[in-house]
């Protein structure tokens, strides 16, 4: 249990809400992101997880979440920058836009928030801190459909090892990079069965083996600049 609360962005649904609510299982305070408002972030409030809206697709919307923050809590144990968007490559006038868009949710806002935050991590009474990215199984081979969305993935894990750097000793970073995890609701049963063929493991394992692998890192007091893969052998397909 820490004393001070963990951030996480995008915690309303899916991979975030999930270990929002293990954490909060777990005895921590918790402050999620959230970019429109659901019927999950009830249920979320219920638990005492505070929220707060952002939109991370200027840099004027992070600042507001930034400040807003700030205004909850004087201290963070740590920051899990789970925020991400699957947008496909286009042709055309929205490329650019399209690539603008991810390059600021998936390296610009952790950017921002990970030198604007510092000193809440490093006010916090624990004896260490944590930032974890996570990024994606794609950025070790690219993709021939979402070439903008791996790149960007890709730059998160490089400032995985620049912060690592700046910020040790006292805040430990670290990547996450998972392949399939979760299905969506309108996958179909063939959808699955090839899902499951990609990795050698052969399963879509659910989220709990991603809140495996953050509790690890939370725990851990010698782990710094890694990117831990949950993709269960697909680099072996």
């Amino acid at each position: 249990m820490s004393q001070s609360p963990i951030l996480i962005t995008g915690g309303a649904q899916r991979l975030g809400r999930y270990c929002a609510e293990r954490l909060v299982d777990d005895g921590h305070s918790v402050i999620i992101s959230y970019r429109r408002e659901r019927d999950e972030l009830e249920a979320l409030r219920a638990l005492g997880v505070r929220t707060v809206q952002a939109d991370f697709s200027s840099e004027t919307g992070i600042q507001a979440f930034i400040a807003a923050v700030r205004e909850l809590t004087p201290t963070l144990r740590a920051i899990v920058h789970n925020a991400s968007d699957w947008l496909p490559d286009t042709g055309g006038e929205a490329a650019g836009s399209n690539f603008e868009h991810l390059f600021r949710v998936h390296m610009q806002a952790p950017y921002l928030i990970n030198l604007a935050l510092r000193d809440l991590l490093e006010a916090g009474v624990e004896s260490q801190a944590d930032i974890i990215h996570m990024s994606d199984f794609v950025v070790q081979k690219g993709s021939s459909r979402h070439a903008a969305y791996a790149a960007s993935k890709a730059g998160l894990e490089n400032l995985t090892l620049s912060f690592a750097a700046m910020f040790a000793p006292r805040i430990q970073v670290n990547t996450i990079a998972p392949a399939l995890i979760m299905l969506k609701p309108d996958d179909d049963d063939d959808y699955a069965e090839r899902a499951k063929a990609k990795s050698l493991m052969q399963s879509v394992p659910g989220p709990g083996v991603i809140w495996q692998a953050m509790r690890y890192l939370l725990d851990s007091h010698y782990v710094t600049g890694t990117t831990m893969p949950v993709d269960g052998g697909r680099h072996l397909k």
